[in-house]
């Protein structure tokens, strides 16, 4: 398998910034997709990031409220060059799908259609499901490394798709296991440095140490952190009033921005609840018709959100405009969704590569790593799902003829993700052009 030789020395910040921006622009499939293509791009490739390093980092952002995708980006991005990496690897995850879907909404909303473009995102879709299928056997292959942790792992996808059963109570379950399961029978429940990880960390990038935590640097965090996330919220109730839509947004997805745990899936059920039948903001199938849209950018697959306040700030825009209503309800509630997301990231991140440093919390991590495999698993499943079974009926034969092109491309022939990419892109174009 070929690799580009490590990196010898620190990428420069233009360098990162360079690769955020890619990121931004090709991180399609919701988080399981986008956490396949930074660990292919990160770990495999560019060696920025050692495996054991990537798995911990991906295990704290899993425990966190908000998307877990953006917050591995913002965290990599920390710990290669510090705030001002975070900041630029957070934003440029999230910027390019704002500005898409914004365009997208318009247009939805406006009662524009593009034939061409909705072509171009179906043939994405298989794509997609190469890649999370290819990070579930990636991941799987060096996460689980006894057979209790494959038992692990299939019990974690067996819960939460067939139970429902919550994220949360899925990874304290495992981190309980693997605390208590250390101590008990250390050989089925290791402490993260299994088999072969001491090699793939040494050919990694040597990272500089991480800044050091301190209550001081807490309280500057989350000071500066709160200002900025709730001044635009207290303007805009200063200028339409408390009752207006754009400011009851912004109240409602700061809320949910503390409760969404679990990932886009587990979080969409409740807003759609709270956004269709509480503040009647938008209807149910406006709501699926956003998810569709979300599903068929870059970016989170929470940006749904920013469609539900563009189509609630559009159909209730009060004293403006509905494109400016529209507008602002898009922006404040990007805003209040995304901005906590650094908060959370910040206070955290000198603590996470001490985390390892614990035999029984590694261990406790190893296990809930494998049982992240399960729960990225069953987000690629209920993906695949959507994607070869459409609402409109029948099964798409076309976009799983190219998931499994893909996949023989990525796995067999080992060709890269952009030209993958592209080329799915251009056949859903020409399927479009060829049939109509």
């Amino acid at each position: 398998m070929s690799h580009e030789k490590p990196h010898s020395t620190m990428p420069t910040f233009a360098e990162a910034l360079s690769y955020w921006l890619k990121l931004g622009c090709i991180s399609f499939g919701g988080p399981a997709g986008q956490i396949a293509i930074m660990h292919k791009e990160l770990v495999e490739k560019r060696r920025w990031i050692s495996d054991a390093h990537f798995l911990h980092a991906l295990n704290f952002c899993m425990l966190l409220p908000g998307p877990e995708a953006q917050q591995l980006a913002t965290y990599l991005g920390w710990r290669l060059h510090g705030a001002k990496g975070g900041i630029a690897a957070g934003a440029l995850f999230v910027l390019p799908s704002v500005f898409i879907l914004f365009g997208l909404s318009w247009l939805y909303m406006a009662g524009g259609h593009l034939p061409w473009l909705a072509a171009i995102f179906h043939g994405l879709l298989g794509a997609v499901i190469a890649v999370v299928a290819e990070a579930v056997l990636r991941i799987g292959k060096k996460a689980l490394k006894s057979p209790t942790l494959w038992a692990l792992a299939a019990l974690s996808f067996i819960a939460i798709y067939f139970f429902h059963i919550s994220f949360v109570l899925i990874i304290l379950a495992a981190a309980l296991l693997g605390f208590v399961g250390n101590r008990i029978y250390p050989r089925q429940f290791p402490a993260g440095k299994g088999h072969g990880a001491a090699k793939e960390t040494a050919a990694a990038l040597d990272l500089p140490p991480a800044p050091q935590a301190s209550w001081s640097r807490a309280f500057t965090i989350t000071a500066l952190c709160l200002t900025l996330w709730w001044l635009p919220v207290f303007a805009i109730a200063m200028w339409l009033g408390w009752s207006s839509t754009q400011a009851q947004q912004g109240l409602f997805f700061s809320q949910a921005a503390l409760v969404t745990f679990g990932g886009a899936y587990a979080v969409l059920p409740y807003v759609a609840q709270q956004a269709v039948e509480t503040h009647g903001w938008l209807s149910h199938p406006q709501m699926m018709s956003g998810l569709a849209l979300a599903e068929t950018t870059p970016g989170p697959l929470i940006m749904v959100l920013q469609f539900v306040g563009f189509v609630g700030g559009w159909q209730h825009p009060g004293v403006l405009t509905p494109l400016a209503g529209a507008t602002l309800g898009a922006l404040i509630t990007t805003w209040t969704t995304f901005l906590p997301c650094f908060l959370f990231i910040f206070l955290g991140a000198p603590h996470i590569e001490k985390l390892g440093e614990q035999p029984r919390l590694s261990a406790a991590l190893t296990a809930i790593t494998a049982a992240v495999v399960g729960v990225i698993l069953n987000l690629g499943v209920k993906f695949t799902t959507h994607a070869l079974w459409p609402e409109s009926g029948g099964f798409d034969v076309f976009v799983a003829a190219l998931a499994i092109a893909a996949f023989i491309a990525m796995q067999r022939f080992k060709i890269g993700l952009m030209p993958v990419i592209g080329a799915c892109a251009v056949a859903g174009l020409l399927q479009h052009l060829l049939l109509g």
